[in-house]
């Protein structure tokens, strides 16, 4: 039985989903799997943090409001000195996005791999971004850095892209990338103005109160650039996506796209040609027999095409607290794997 220690850096929806899972599947993982998961350190920005070498109780945890109160070996670290402190095997990367700079994650990133420990994020800012000095600092280390929640949440779009399909010859990507425009397309389709589709989404919980970074594309803009680094080994600048939100879309294009049998998708778009890569994100019509069409709400999907299998389609949750929670089991079990 292997026991692997994590530190927890951020604890929103996505460190709470993934405890969730600890606690009502552990046992699970080590009795099937032979691998005993337990979180040892919580850093999050609001709420405090812990510390016990030994492992903090998760129906606590996922209790506190204030991480500091809970019985624990050491109280009121900051991120550093958890992750530098701790004795996890594996900092797991959760705090809050930013497609400009990429920190905090950045750093917390760099200093848990200095540190020597492994790394699972699903933070975009740090992938996006510098994804090729932060994966050569970690196999210089001797390290992983596990990402598959950074694009399509827990549906394991990147280890189908990066391990199944890599000798298949990845020539192009398309994906519905981002599940808030998903979503109010589908509900201007079914009848809802723009407006309306949008303050649906935001009660649901789909879209922020400022939904600039869905609905203008650069939540899909940082995942093509994801894309476009992990797969066809070319690093992207936020600014080289060429990128279209869907904010011009009206109720009027909708219907014309339905009468002519085409549907309206926000598509990220990452394709090879003789003179490099070509990045994008925008609205398009696809017509209803294709692969993408079809997908609807706030589902996420992607199709890879490649030069032996011809067009391979993935669809599945695209976000949502125990779906991103699942992408970070997905990485861990792939670290120890290996």
């Amino acid at each position: 039985m292997q026991t692997v220690r994590l530190a927890l850096i951020g604890f929103g929806n996505v460190g709470q989903g993934f405890a969730q899972i600890l606690l009502e599947r552990a046992n699970d993982y080590a009795d099937n799997l032979g691998v005993r998961f337990i979180i040892v350190a919580v850093n999050d920005l609001l709420r405090g943090s812990a510390f016990n070498p030994e492992g903090l109780e998760l129906s606590a945890l996922l209790q506190a409001k204030d991480i500091s109160s809970l019985p624990a070996g050491t109280a009121g670290w900051d991120a550093f000195e958890t992750i530098a402190r701790s004795n996890a095997d594996v900092v797991i990367e959760l705090s809050y996005t930013n497609l400009q700079t990429g920190e905090p994650a950045i750093s917390h990133v760099r200093a848990a791999l200095e540190s020597g420990k492994h790394v699972v994020t699903s933070n975009k800012g740090p992938v996006a971004l510098q994804y090729a000095e932060l994966s050569a600092l970690a196999r210089s280390r001797n390290l992983q850095i596990g990402v598959e929640g950074t694009v399509m949440s827990g549906t394991p779009s990147l280890h189908l892209g990066m391990e199944l399909l890599a000798g298949a010859g990845i020539q192009r990507v398309q994906g519905i990338l981002n599940g808030t425009t998903n979503y109010i397309l589908t509900q201007m389709e079914n009848g809802a103005s723009y407006s309306d589709a949008l303050a649906e989404a935001q009660i649901r919980g789909y879209a922020e109160a400022d939904p600039t970074g869905d609905v203008e594309g650069f939540d899909a803009a940082g995942k093509v650039a994801i894309l476009s680094a992990l797969l066809m080994n070319t690093p992207l600048r936020m600014d080289q996506v060429d990128r279209t939100g869907i904010t011009g879309i009206t109720r009027s294009d909708v219907d014309q796209a339905k009468a002519a049998g085409q549907r309206w998708k926000l598509i990220g778009s990452l394709e090879k040609n003789q003179d490099g890569i070509f990045a994008s994100v925008k609205p398009v019509r696809l017509p209803f027999e294709h692969p993408l069409a079809n997908v609807n709400g706030a589902t996420n999907a992607i199709t890879y095409t490649t030069d032996l299998l011809g067009d391979v389609t993935l669809i599945g949750p695209g976000a949502g607290r125990m779906a991103t929670g699942y992408a970070i089991i997905c990485d861990l079990l792939g670290i120890y794997r290996r």
